[in-house]
């Protein structure tokens, strides 16, 4: 069965007892992110179980959860200099398959 757009959701659950948060995502930006994470540190970040349906569930640190403020155009516009004074050039995307 496949999923609409509004049925591929991402789930970030948490409570105010436990220092972990459990994701669960659909969106394959971040299950990619996620992956890379927890090879990187899979003591602290690492899959709870198993899902149907492409979906993936991590286990992560609570501080890693975080709301921000959106960036406002004179913002962005300054930290795109401050880059390029800097040498980096954003990450090249991969081609998007169908």
């Amino acid at each position: 069965m496949k999923l609409t757009d509004e049925e591929r959701e991402t789930i970030v659950l948490y409570n105010q007892k436990e220092a972990t948060a459990s994701v669960y995502t659909h969106d394959p930006k971040l299950q990619e992110k996620l992956r890379r994470l927890s090879e990187k540190y899979p003591d602290l970040i690492y899959p709870e179980k198993n899902m149907r349906s492409g979906a993936v569930s991590y286990i992560v640190p609570k501080k890693c959860v975080c709301i921000r403020e959106p960036y406002s155009p004179e913002r962005r516009r300054v930290q795109s200099e401050q880059a390029k004074a800097a040498g980096r050039k954003p990450p090249e995307r991969k081609e998007r398959q169908q």
